[in-house]
């Protein structure tokens, strides 16, 4: 019974530091609505590349440690 939880609890931590990560590395690099609404194909791109580089941040600290 203990896996799942822990488990679950990994999962919610790992979401959390993704949203976190995500909305910080958006901060620091200006992109936001305005750039969305000027040039949709830069925000795409500058989104993939936040979120990538959060999700291998939260890899190496939780899932990899």
């Amino acid at each position: 019974g203990k896996l799942v939880a822990h488990l679950n609890e990994i999962d919610d931590t790992a979401h959390r530091r993704m949203e976190l990560l995500t909305r910080q590395m958006q901060e620091r690099q200006g992109i936001n609505g305005a750039l969305k609404a000027h040039d949709q194909m830069v925000w795409v791109g500058a989104m993939n590349n936040i979120r990538n580089a959060a999700e291998e941040i939260v890899l190496s600290e939780l899932i990899y440690c």
